[in-house]
């Protein structure tokens, strides 16, 4: 019974049952906007559109995991003060500059599709890793690095065995701020012709068909909130782990 009480459960459900079962809602969306013909944006299925956009954010993603924690690490070693400068200026400078820009620069350099969005996301999405991961390594207690050394760790040993797990929350929280923020922005992908959730949102703008509008920030939306959930319940998972340990 307990499970019956997870949100990511019935989250997920809701999710599911609004992105396969949204033209079942057709006579719904007929009567609330009796005008708009067809009421259900048909030229792309949700599923289809919701997988795409999980791509989508998915390997910006494990691109800026990868990238911002070793640009992490190179800043917290000794004598890396100017690398975090230079770590945090550029992350920063990535996250100022609107992916609609990184877009308009990507396009007519790899052309229109799902790339240049993923650029895009992955550059706009590096600052918050970036910024937990710094915050994670240099809140490893200097006693605990000079207790492995002295238990005969080497420096890379040190970064893998007690530095990083260590670390572990506040990266993990980095990553899903990242990810949570992207998926909203990945939206913006529809307008150089990735296939997103973006698509039904951008068609009812440009048409004037409100009902699309409402469908797709619908699923946008609950997908948002399943992912955060998934992050809370792994956040949670490794808390636990690290309590038994």
């Amino acid at each position: 019974m307990r499970h019956l009480a997870d949100p990511l459960l019935w989250a997920a459900l809701a999710l599911a049952a609004i992105t396969f079962a949204m033209p079942a809602l057709s006579p719904i969306f007929a009567r609330l906007y009796p005008e708009i013909v067809p009421p259900v944006y048909a030229r792309d299925g949700f599923a289809a559109l919701l997988l795409s956009h999980a791509v989508l954010v998915a390997v910006p993603a494990i691109v800026t995991a990868i990238v911002g924690v070793g640009l992490a690490v190179a800043a917290t070693r000794t004598g890396g003060g100017e690398v975090k400068a230079l770590v945090e200026a550029g992350a920063v400078i990535g996250q100022a500059i609107p992916p609609v820009a990184v877009l308009a620069v990507a396009v007519p350099a790899i052309g229109f599709g799902a790339v240049p969005t993923m650029v895009a996301l992955a550059i706009y999405g590096l600052l918050p890793v970036v910024e937990n991961a710094v915050a994670g390594l240099r809140g490893v207690p200097p006693a605990v690095r000079e207790a492995a050394t002295a238990m005969g760790f080497t420096p890379a040993q040190v970064l893998w065995r007690v530095e990083l797990p260590l670390a572990a929350p506040a990266i993990l929280n980095g990553l899903r701020l990242s990810v949570i923020v992207n998926i909203g922005t990945a939206a913006i992908g529809a307008t150089v012709g990735a296939r997103t959730l973006g698509m039904p949102i951008v068609t009812g703008l440009v048409v004037n068909k409100p009902s699309y509008v409402i469908q797709g920030a619908v699923v946008l939306a609950l997908f948002a909130i399943v992912a955060d959930l998934a992050f809370d319940r792994v956040a949670a998972r490794f808390a636990r782990h690290r309590r038994s340990d």
